[in-house]
């Protein structure tokens, strides 16, 4: 692992070695087993789980560590739970739960974060971000960490209304979605501005903004309600000297040179 090779790697510089990471593999406990010879498995104590997760990323020497604070849960009770299937091992992230605050398209489109949602304290925000990122060097000292934002946009409308609805109102007035998009947008600057306030280097920003084909809108609408919204987020975070992450799952490939020109410095993709 190295810190040092990592950070050379975000700044568009040429360590000695390739610096390399991995997603969600190092729960995966039978490999755990095999790379790290403890006998962690689904049941182990958590304490052990966390021990043979970090001996495994120092085996497979990480200098990256995804991660990301702000989600879900700061919604509230407000979100759409469409259930879970299994990928995890043992399972243990199945979940047949299914429900929706949302009954009609209009209560889609007609959504006002600031009404629902409230505003939020930037200090404490700011100071959020900057514990979460503490928090994450102490755990894994020897590579690059960050923390960071999962419900930028699209993410945010998957979390709030769920895939059915956001398809459905996005499909019945892709217009009136688009002010959907604003209302959202200027809402989430709150946490941009908080996140640009904090003393981090390195910033993960999430969006799925496709599926594993590609675009599910055409791409003069993302172009048109999507991109310019992340200019605007990113601006402080550029200002602030950061570096900026992206994260999408899907093939997001045909979105890179909109999404480098609204900031973004490096790409993850899943």
């Amino acid at each position: 692992m190295s810190y040092e090779d990592g950070w050379a790697a975000i700044q568009l510089q040429k360590p000695a070695r390739i610096p390399r990471t991995e997603y969600s593999v190092e729960s995966h406990w039978e490999l755990l087993q095999v790379v790290t010879g403890l006998p962690v498995a689904v049941d182990s104590p958590p304490e052990l789980k966390e021990r043979a997760s970090l001996a495994f990323m120092r085996a497979w020497n990480y200098d990256f560590i995804w991660s990301t604070l702000i989600g879900r849960d700061d919604f509230g009770d407000v979100y759409t739970d469409m259930g879970h299937a299994e990928y995890a091992a043992g399972g243990v992230d199945r979940r047949d739960t299914i429900f929706s605050p949302f009954k009609t398209v209009d209560e889609v489109l007609d959504f006002d974060p600031w009404e629902r949602l409230g505003p939020r304290d930037q200090g404490e925000l700011t100071r959020r971000f900057e514990a979460h990122y503490q928090r994450n060097c102490a755990r894994v000292p020897d590579a690059v960490n960050m923390t960071g934002i999962y419900t930028t946009l699209i993410s945010g409308f998957i979390d709030l209304f769920g895939w059915d609805w956001l398809l459905l109102a996005l499909g019945t007035d892709p217009e009136r979605f688009g002010k959907l998009c604003a209302r959202y947008a200027a809402w989430m600057q709150q946490y941009f501005d908080a996140l640009a306030a904090a003393r981090v280097p390195v910033v993960m920003i999430h969006d799925d903004i496709v599926w594993s084909a590609g675009p599910f809108m055409r791409p003069a609408w993302y172009r048109k309600f999507i991109f310019p919204h992340y200019k605007h987020y990113f601006a402080p975070l550029l200002e602030s000297g950061k570096r900026i992450m992206f994260c999408s799952d899907g093939n997001f490939t045909q979105f890179v040179d909109d999404i480098a020109a609204t900031g973004a410095h490096g790409f993850v993709f899943e």
